[in-house]
């Protein structure tokens, strides 16, 4: 093991929140009961705002970034976990209050973390990462409601390239419904279509405020946009459908009224990621595991090393960021 590796801290410098690479050691990450050997980490919209200082992520500084990590167990003291065990860990405050994932190691509590699906590496993890799960969380709350039971059901995913986006609409396509994908970038329609998207919407169209019930369209919605994005998917959706909000890219307001959810029943789903329980969790994955067509995350992911996230991080704050982007910690 390594005397020294290197870590993407978020600091306090002036008041202000400021990123830079540090040097840190073993004895220095929390005294958490599981040591992990981190093999990758993620890029995500969250992470963008933490490491460009555009949000106030990180509440409690020194704070070492990543809300994502997959690796491999190196030391435990919980008898749940043992040397070897390749493993998961998504949300449950990481990069917030917890030490994050932009770290060759780093210690964690034994109730983060979540078992390497069978047939995954751990460079697949995190090719879905939080972004993933939480599509995933999103599908089975989805089906849940009922809306898979009729073939061909028209949903639409909003923030369509996005992360969430991308692996909704591979989820939704192989469970058989017509994805309709929200984005502002014709150049993505190739992309997107290669992953199941049958039709397409101009994020635009749904930027700008709408009656509060229009013409139904959609049985149901992935939205991880939020504001006047989801008020207009809400005013569209089909009487008895649901929308899965996941996001608030667009903003965390919600300009609309109750009228969809009174006069055609449509139900407003939040779906939590980061402190979501481990049955939820394990079923997300399990959804992931068995519908994701592997053959996507080639075109979903790309491999980048960590010395490129500060570009990285102001490039996914900016919407230049198609897809996901795992982080190859050791570079």
């Amino acid at each position: 093991m390594a005397d020294t590796f290197r870590a993407l801290m978020i600091e306090d410098q002036d008041g202000k929140p400021k990123t830079a690479f540090r040097d840190l050691t073993i004895g220095e990450l929390p005294d958490h009961d599981v040591l992990v050997e981190i093999a990758y980490s993620t890029l995500n919209y969250k992470d963008g705002l933490a490491i460009t200082g555009k949000g106030r992520i990180a509440r409690r500084l020194p704070m070492v970034a990543g809300i994502d990590i997959a690796g491999t167990v190196v030391e435990s003291r919980s008898g749940q976990w043992k040397p070897g065990d390749r493993v998961i860990v998504n949300g449950w405050g990481l990069s917030e209050t917890e030490w994050g994932g932009y770290s060759r190691f780093q210690r964690l509590k034994p109730e983060w973390l979540t078992r390497l699906p069978e047939g995954f590496s751990l460079k697949d993890a995190m090719a879905i990462g939080t972004a993933g799960y939480t599509a995933g969380l999103c599908v089975n709350a989805l089906e849940d409601w009922g809306l898979m039971q009729d073939e061909g059901a028209e949903i639409l995913v909003t923030g369509a390239a996005g992360g969430v986006g991308s692996t909704a609409i591979s989820l939704l396509a192989a469970k058989g419904c017509r994805v309709t994908a929200a984005t502002g970038r014709p150049e993505t329609h190739e992309y997107l279509s290669s992953l199941g998207a049958s039709a397409f919407v101009d994020r635009a169209e749904l930027a700008e405020k709408g009656g509060p019930l229009q013409k139904e369209r959609w049985a149901g919605a992935v939205d991880a946009v939020g504001s006047t994005t989801l008020a207009n998917v809400l005013a569209q959706t089909r009487y008895g459908g649901a929308v899965a909000a996941c996001g608030l890219a667009g903003g965390f307001d919600l300009p609309a009224t109750v009228m969809p959810h009174i006069l055609r029943s449509v139900a407003l789903l939040g779906i939590d990621s980061v402190m979501a329980p481990q049955d939820k969790r394990d079923r997300a994955w399990a959804t992931l595991a068995a519908h994701l067509d592997k053959q996507h995350l080639t075109s979903i992911a790309r491999l980048e090393p960590m010395s490129n996230l500060p570009q990285l991080a102001a490039d996914i704050v900016a919407g230049k960021i198609r897809g996901r982007v795992v982080i190859d910690v050791a570079q």
